[in-house]
């Protein structure tokens, strides 16, 4: 049977081929090198690798000189050298010759070494090939895979920016700042959200590219981001040609800015669309499948950040009219005062919180200054603390005392039933004295900046916070009574002004300090300042700020005046009446004569709780005319009047009046249409 025959088949008669007819075929050619003669025989396939003619060919080695370049010559001369020494089987190289015609082309040899019985080399045999066409391919396929490798990492890295955008226009800004745009070859990107059935234009292109009435446009009309989010899937536009073509109303306004193509994305979360993207090309014919694909899943990173974004902004918008809301609309004009109040939001979380302030009018010529922060980040903070806010004032507008405004406000907090506790501080101001009864639960210190500019901090000893005090049975607060001279300002403040990144709460009260020192005279823009500061500094919480600077016409010429609440079953009320008696005393001038004043007044507070069914009102205030006198008096609703009596040696009351009548230089009861008034006066020194 004939070997060209197989079966039925019927095959070449040169089947088959010949080795040598295969290697030409595929431009390569064979060598045989004997190492002892010198010699090596070449076929013509091999010398056509070379670009060499038989007749230039010797069969020396020495011979394809002209065409390996020196350099080339010089590593393969080592490198057949290291094989034959270290004695290995073969070796291979790519190196390049240099053709007929100057130009260099890459060739790959293989050799396989023979040696004798005792190892020594005699005989190298082996092919000699032309690589170009191999290394084109293999530079095609490194460069294929780099451009995949780049375009998976320019999503990645894409991704890893937008994770952290907060807002839509955090969202546009990486995507235009980020290198993005440029990996892709885009000029200019345009985005549009849909919003209640149209879709709002929120980045327009390159400068000068907007056209005048698509900052808002319905889905129906004939435009590229209306057509993919009508029909969910993306537009490639391949040439100029093809943009005027599909969309010939656009087209005409947008000519000439160059664009040669587009690719327009339908930006889908959650299996609906809320927008599109526009990627605009100048330079650019055409999109692979590759790029599509890449396009498509860059379009998808997009969309997820974005409806992350506008679901912040949403819970933002609600949060900050909740923290609006829940803040004081509006300071309240008092007299012999200076208020300036500042809030500003948190950098993270839904850039709200529970920090607050208030400022309360109170009879007398006082004012109740409020700084608080509710514990948390979110809508619930601030809802306990507009909550909080408004039974503090209702306390202090009753008229209780500091101590009892924080006890009640804590024992409130602590009945809400919620996990959250509040710092606060609260300040009753005498605007006419300067006398200040500060209350302070868990809260920081406040400062106070003098008229001279100086700054230090006002120590207040403090009780647990809001909250927690009720819940352990910590509910006296004690109460820190000092003075506000006339052009003195005092500094509330929370804890986002000092608790910057990298900054210890102690450092940060001291650049605090130091910048309200060096800050501008006016309370308004030193209340900017500060809470510019912050923002400058990077700071992640929320900041309240109130500065309250007592006026110097409201300073005292002859004396002055505090009044206070004391219910009945309030010994807190009754301890902080005293303190505001004994502070009130030494501010004026009466230190002398303070432990008669202060027995006087518990005795008359005692005897209208004791002796009526109601609390009592203690006002104490100095009275000029003829010398200098401090007064005491005590109201309550009780038209019975008190009478001097004799206790008798076994007696355990009676006293109280003849104590009085001791201690006092003068005392006596007047009527008032609803109840009475027991006062005592004291003469005391003039001022110098």
């Amino acid at each position: 049977m004939d070997d060209r025959v197989v079966g039925a088949l019927s095959l070449p008669d040169d089947w088959p081929a010949h080795p040598d007819l295969s290697l030409a075929l595929n431009r390569m050619g064979s060598f045989d090198w004997d190492l002892d003669s010198g010699l090596m025989h070449m076929d013509r396939p091999a010398l056509d690798v070379f670009d060499m003619r038989v007749d230039e060919y010797d069969g020396r080695p020495e011979s394809l000189g002209p065409r390996v370049p020196t350099d080339e010559a010089a590593r393969l001369d080592a490198m057949v050298s290291q094989a034959l020494k270290c004695g290995q089987g073969d070796y291979g190289a790519y190196f390049r010759i240099l053709r007929r015609d100057g130009t260099l082309r890459w060739t790959h040899t293989q050799g396989f070494i023979r040696r004798d019985e005792a190892g020594c080399p005699h005989r190298i045999i082996g092919i000699v090939r032309d690589a170009t066409q191999e290394l084109v391919d293999s530079t095609a396929r490194r460069e294929l895979d780099e451009e995949r490798r780049r375009r998976t990492s320019l999503v990645e890295t894409t991704t890893a920016a937008l994770a952290h955008a907060r807002t839509v226009q955090d969202v546009i800004e990486v995507l235009k700042n980020s290198q993005g745009l440029a990996h892709l070859g885009a000029t200019s990107l345009v985005v549009g959200l849909l919003e209640a059935g149209r879709i709002h234009l929120v980045a327009d292109g390159p400068a000068g590219s907007f056209v005048p009435g698509t900052r808002f446009t319905r889905t129906d009309e004939p435009y590229p981001m209306s057509e993919v989010i009508r029909t969910l899937r993306p537009r490639f536009i391949v040439s100029a040609e093809d943009f005027a073509t599909s969309y010939p109303i656009l087209w005409p306004r947008i000519s000439g800015l160059g664009i040669t193509s587009a690719a327009y994305l339908p930006l889908i979360a959650q299996a609906r669309p809320i927008g599109a993207i526009g990627l605009l090309y100048s330079d650019k014919d055409g999109f692979e499948g590759d790029e599509r694909n890449l396009l498509v899943a860059l379009g998808s990173s997009i969309a997820q950040s974005l409806q992350r974004a506008m679901l912040y902004e949403q819970e933002h918008d609600l949060a900050e009219g909740l923290q609006q809301a829940m803040l004081p609309r509006r300071i309240p004009e008092v007299p012999g005062a200076q208020i300036a109040v500042r809030y500003r939001s948190a950098r993270q979380g839904q850039d709200i919180g529970g920090d607050w302030y208030d400022v309360i009018p109170l009879p007398g010529g006082r004012v109740g200054a409020v700084i608080g922060d509710v514990q948390g980040h979110d809508t619930h903070a601030a809802a306990v603390m507009g909550q909080l806010r408004i039974v503090l004032r209702a306390y202090a507008a009753e008229g209780h005392s500091p101590a009892t405004v924080m006890a009640r406000a804590s024992a409130f907090l602590h009945e809400l039933d919620t996990d959250r506790f509040a710092t606060c501080t609260y300040a009753e101001v005498d605007l006419t004295t300067g006398v200040i009864q500060l209350v302070r639960a868990g809260h920081i210190d406040p400062l106070v900046r003098d008229t001279d500019g100086s700054c230090h901090r006002m120590p207040v000893e403090g009780g647990l916070p809001l909250g927690l005090s009720a819940e352990f049975g910590g509910l006296e607060y004690p109460v820190s009574t000092m003075e506000l001279d006339p052009g003195q300002t005092m500094v509330l403040y929370t804890d986002g002004l000092v608790e910057l990144p990298g900054v210890d709460l102690d450092e940060g009260v001291q650049l605090l300090a130091a910048l309200i020192r060096n800050g501008p005279q006016d309370l308004e823009q030193l209340a900017d300042e500060l809470c510019e500061e912050v923002d400058g500094c990077g700071g992640e919480d929320d900041v309240a700020v109130l500065l309250l600077r007592r006026k110097a016409a409201h300073a005292p010429r002859p004396g002055g005046r505090l009044q206070q609440n004391v219910a009945q079953n309030d010994p807190e009320a009754l301890s902080s009446a005293r303190h505001m008696i004994r502070a009130a005393v030494r501010a004026w001038g009466a230190k002398g004569r303070a432990d008669d004043v202060e027995l006087a007044a518990d005795e008359l507070i005692t005897n209208a709780l004791t002796h009526t069914d109601g609390g009592a009102i203690v006002t104490i205030r100095v009275l000029t005319g003829s010398g200098r006198r401090l007064r005491v008096d005590v109201e309550d609703r009780s038209s019975a009047l008190p009478r001097r009596r004799d206790a008798g040696e076994t007696g355990v009351s009676g006293r109280g009046l003849m104590l009085v009548d001791r201690l006092a230089d003068t005392w006596g009861v007047e009527s008032r249409g609803t109840g009475k008034c027991v006062w005592c006066e004291f003469i005391i020194p003039e001022r110098e």
